[in-house]
């Protein structure tokens, strides 16, 4: 037998194992009750529905219960479109499939540094592993669209010889949604000039498209949607992992709370972006992808549980090569700690009341995710660099 037909073998195989795992998921949430089932992916099909009809795009809520909003950027609105066209059946079908597609792209080049001789292996249980993080099991219970803009950010950044313009597909992501945006600030500080004006022309052609085909809905999400950050939801819902959201958590006065936040983002954010451009000049890009994506989330008023689904670029940093074990322990760790709901324990845990435990320990637990989110960053920016230098000394 061919060393080529045995590797197409185990690609072949690999995919049958990521099949299998992922399948009681798929199968769990698409026999979910019709009204609880991919919410989010109701919206987008709704919002281009709204369009092909003629309709308000932002004036329209799905139905009872959940009674949703489109929140998006108005092009996400004008992509959408081909959804209303689908069944609704067809269209959860085709969107869980390119939830997997898009995890397949961004596990492909998170964790490409493994060993090229066991990639088939790596990959399949790098995308078993990832399926079950709770962000990515949440893509697929909502029918979000997070890992897809995840993918289209690592392939444009990671790609070693990309055939399209580099900079085209952030540029795509931040035109439907906002918190992509934080790579042009990653173009910038790493001076990736051509890239950086790739997608920032990109990004405003998307954006000022909408003005010219459906200009209302242009406007009313730029000049009135935009500025309510109740429409996204209850901020202080424990879905909301941001820094913004933990600290609403705190009920202090709004004054100090939009305070703290300002003075902490910033020092996330100073933190954050040297850590990247210290992976970039070590040429780590996973690195640095990493820590920007968990910019996205840290920096932003408002990060669902599911924006979170840049675990799985973090995991694919911290693995590496796969040859350092303390990395791999690691790796293991932050895997483990974003597959069970720790924000939910935290949940009941409140809830028992029980005096000083509950309120404190159950807020700080509550907040997990979000805290994490945080360890995280010192984990790529400060113990990963470390790691590295005490391996090559």
């Amino acid at each position: 037998m061919t060393g080529g037909k045995r590797q197409w073998q185990a690609w072949l195989l690999a995919a049958a194992v990521v099949a299998l795992a992922a399948w009681p998921l798929v199968e769990f949430w698409l026999t979910n009750p019709d009204d609880q089932r991919l919410v989010d992916l109701d919206v987008y099909r709704s919002g281009g529905q709204m369009l092909r009809e003629g309709r308000p795009l932002y004036d329209y809520f799905t139905p009872a219960p959940q009674l949703l909003p489109f929140t998006y950027p108005p092009i996400a609105g004008l992509l959408a479109m081909p959804l209303a066209v689908m069944s609704w059946t067809t269209a959860q079908w085709v969107w869980t499939i390119g939830v997997f597609a898009a995890l397949a792209v961004a596990v492909w080049f998170s964790f490409r540094q493994a060993e090229a001789d066991r990639k088939p292996l790596v990959f399949a249980l790098a995308m078993v592993c990832c399926t079950y993080l709770m962000p990515i099991r949440d893509q697929v219970r909502f029918g979000q669209v997070d890992i897809l803009l995840v993918a289209l950010c690592v392939a444009d950044i990671l790609a070693v010889k990309p055939r399209w313009p580099r900079g085209l597909l952030i540029g795509l992501a931040t035109a439907v949604k906002l918190t992509p945006g934080v790579f042009l600030i990653y173009l910038l500080v790493t001076r990736q000039w051509r890239t950086f004006w790739m997608a920032v022309t990109v990004t405003a052609a998307l954006t000022l498209l909408p003005f010219a085909v459906i200009p209302q809905d242009a406007f009313a999400f730029w000049f009135e949607a935009l500025l309510d950050p109740e429409r996204l939801g209850s901020n202080a819902a424990t879905t909301n992992q941001s820094v913004r959201g933990m600290l609403i958590r705190l009920y202090l006065p709004d004054l100090l709370t939009s305070a703290l936040w300002l003075a902490i983002v910033a020092a996330i954010g100073w933190y954050g972006f040297r850590g990247a451009y210290r992976a970039y000049q070590a040429k780590d890009h996973v690195t640095a992808v990493a820590l920007v994506g968990l910019m996205a989330v840290l920096l932003s008023p408002v990060a669902w549980i599911h924006h979170l689904a840049w675990v799985v670029v973090v995991l694919g940093a911290l693995v590496g090569d796969a040859r350092d074990r303390v990395r791999l322990w690691a790796a293991a760790g932050v895997w483990l700690y974003y597959v069970v709901p720790i924000p939910w324990w935290g949940v009941s845990l409140k809830a028992l009341e029980i005096p000083v435990i509950s309120p404190v320990l159950g807020k700080i637990v509550q907040n997990g995710y979000g805290l994490g989110a945080i360890a995280l960053v010192w984990l790529l920016a400060s113990w990963l660099p470390k790691r590295r230098a005490t391996l090559t000394n």
